[in-house]
């Protein structure tokens, strides 16, 4: 989704598989003396201004009971609007925007704090006003000045990508008791009002007297559903519902949100967590891991019915996860080093030995959309590539990507002489079973990972790499350690994931922009400066309708692909949950998203009947 914090992207990743493009608005909304309760980029939106709940949530379902989850690593910090430090699991269940999705349309956003949103007819400005209810958990209303402080405390003091996403916006006033405004440099980058519907709203009293750039483990005020009530720096956090909670009533809210508490407990072995699980220390896991997902269920619990495996589908674009260049680093600056790199990454034996034949391979960096390239260009997409012609790989315009593959036997022969033929042109021979270049040095380089577990993925690869003379090594860190080098561009080689939306927009310059590449903390992970992709993301952001916007998008998608700034791994359109049989949730689930923990509750006779056969099975 746009216009949200970083996240742990880059941590989260074992097995793995902007909310924004083309603004096309109904007549009613724009410009509308009183507003409209929603935004609609296409059409109109699925919930009318008298919708009573969210078809994913029940809004009988009952409040109350506990619900513990597992978070990796630790965290330092419980302000998640900043670069320093390391989040808290759950934080911003404390903080509240001008808007919300729905997760049943990707590309729709509901007023939240904000009860009515008016946009230009030319979406040169739009404007939000807030609900006269909207309260901060320690009594204080939600007013304009916080909308406006937040907006430019973001800007000048916040994670740097709040600056990419707030670029274009000149100006913003208070022009009514409850009324923002923003106006913007121009018409062309129609995602905006929607980013703007983003914005994460802060208590301006509370940061009067203490700096916002600092880390904190003191809980801050928000006006979301949980406010902080337990925190053990690195080791735990408990949340609590806010019982009296201004939004609860909200139809957008009504039948989510019905946990009491909410506890995090970290862990720093996956091992560990997977086992402390099955033993009942936390509820609820997505399942990321092929091995445990086919092989690390065979407990009683799960043949008892204690703990219950489901696989929800979803329509959840799945962006690109991969091994990722770093091309800063002299060593991957030859696109021919990294294409004949991806030749001897043997993905078809990963699958079958390793993902126990689960996932299947990404192709695009917008897999699992209509916004990924497939085939050759189509004529749209031709006008936007021919004038980059000779500054763009040749294999955009007459080949369809694909990855190499092998015939999954371990034997990667033909692939390792078309690598070998790749570095030789490149300027790297193998000599004395060394691939070298011709000052005698060999090319070398680390992986840093964050999570042990994904060295069984990385091991098979490193076998490989040596088979070409290549010298490479796999160093784990904690996350602490991790997020510091990855913030500061330190590393070779990562493992990356770059979520997308279904509708990419403002976000894709934090990505793939050459104003991103050096700046510390930015999404330009491979180090990506080339003025062609710049022109690109910029034909993306401004395209006038959805048409224009997937054929600009698969521009880009080719020439990224082509490149060969990253090793693509795999991909998925179906969530694996593992619970224990205490929780309901409603039988439609959102198209977009998991829906836990804010859709799903305690079920009182599943709970019951969960504790009582704890009982009987206690030694």
């Amino acid at each position: 989704m746009r216009g949200r914090t970083k996240g742990s992207a880059r941590i989260l990743l074992a097995g793995m598989a902007g909310l924004v493009g083309a603004l096309l608005l109904t007549g009613p909304l724009a410009a509308q003396e009183g507003g409209s309760h929603a935004i609609a980029l296409h059409g109109k939106p699925k919930y009318g201004p008298d919708f009573q709940h969210l078809d994913h949530a029940d809004p009988n379902a009952p409040k109350g009971g506990e619900v513990k989850l597992m978070a990796f690593g630790g965290f330092d910090n419980l302000n998640p609007f900043i670069l320093r430090g390391q989040t808290a699991a759950g934080a911003g269940l404390v903080f509240e925007t001008l808007t919300t999705s729905s997760g049943d349309e990707a590309i729709t956003e509901y007023g939240l704090l904000a009860e009515s949103i008016a946009l230009a007819d030319d979406r040169s400005w739009v404007s939000f006003t807030l609900r006269p209810q909207a309260r901060f958990s320690d009594g204080k209303p939600v007013t304009a000045d916080d909308v406006l402080w937040s907006f430019q405390t973001l800007k000048e003091k916040g994670h740097p990508h709040y600056r990419t996403y707030y670029a274009d916006v000149v100006k913003a006033e208070k022009i009514g008791e409850r009324t923002v405004k923003f106006t913007f440099r121009s018409t062309d980058n129609a995602e905006l009002p929607i980013i703007m519907g983003q914005l994460p709203v802060l208590p301006k009293h509370i940061f009067d007297s203490r700096p916002f750039e600092s880390t904190t483990l003191e809980p801050l005020v928000g006006s979301g559903p949980y406010t902080v009530v337990e925190v053990q720096p690195g080791r735990s956090i408990t949340y609590q519902r806010v019982a009296d909670w201004w939004g609860k009533d909200l139809p957008i809210n009504r039948g989510r949100y019905n946990f009491d508490r909410l506890r995090y407990d970290y862990y720093r072995d996956l091992d560990v967590a997977f086992e402390a699980f099955k033993a009942g220390a936390f509820d609820f896991r997505l399942e990321n891991s092929s091995k445990n997902w086919t092989t690390g269920y065979n407990v009683p619990a799960v043949k008892d019915g204690q703990i219950v495996r489901e696989e929800l589908k979803h329509e959840d674009p799945q962006g690109m996860q991969a091994f990722v260049f770093n091309i800063r680093r002299p060593v991957f600056q030859d696109r021919r080093v990294r294409e004949g790199l991806n030749y001897l990454f043997d993905y078809e034996w990963t699958r079958a030995n390793i993902s126990y034949g689960l996932f299947q391979r990404t192709k695009s960096y917008f897999a699992n959309s209509e916004l990924a390239a497939t085939g050759l260009p189509s004529p749209a997409e031709l006008a936007l590539l021919e004038p980059l012609r000779g500054k763009i790989p040749d294999e955009v315009f007459s080949k369809p990507y694909e990855p190499p593959k092998t015939d999954g036997s371990g034997n990667i022969r033909a692939n390792l002489r078309t690598a070998l033929g790749l570095f030789k042109e490149a300027g790297w021979d193998l000599k004395n079973n060394k691939l070298v270049n011709a000052k005698g040095e060999p090319l070398r380089f680390e992986i840093l990972l964050v999570q042990a577990d994904m060295e069984r993925i990385v091991q098979p690869f490193l076998r490989n790499l040596e088979r070409a003379g290549i010298e490479a090594s796999i160093r784990v860190v904690d996350t602490a350690q991790y997020q510091n080098r990855t913030d500061n561009f330190d590393y070779d080689m990562i493992i990356e994931r770059f979520p997308q939306s279904l509708s990419p927009g403002n976000e894709q310059r934090d990505y793939w922009e050459s104003s991103r590449a050096d700046l510390p903390g930015s999404r330009n992970s491979i180090g990506i400066k080339d003025p062609a992709v710049d022109t690109l993301v910029e034909k993306l952001i401004a395209a006038p309708d959805r048409e224009a916007l997937i054929a600009a998008t698969r521009a880009l998608d080719r020439v990224l692909l082509w490149s060969w700034y990253v090793i693509p791994h795999w991909h998925d359109n179906v969530y694996r949950v593992a619970y224990w049989n205490r929780f309901s949730h409603p039988p439609v689930a959102p198209k977009y998203g998991l829906g836990f923990p804010d859709a799903w509750w305690v079920d009182p006779e599943k709970n019951a009947r969960l504790a009582s056969s704890a009982r009987r099975t206690a030694p």
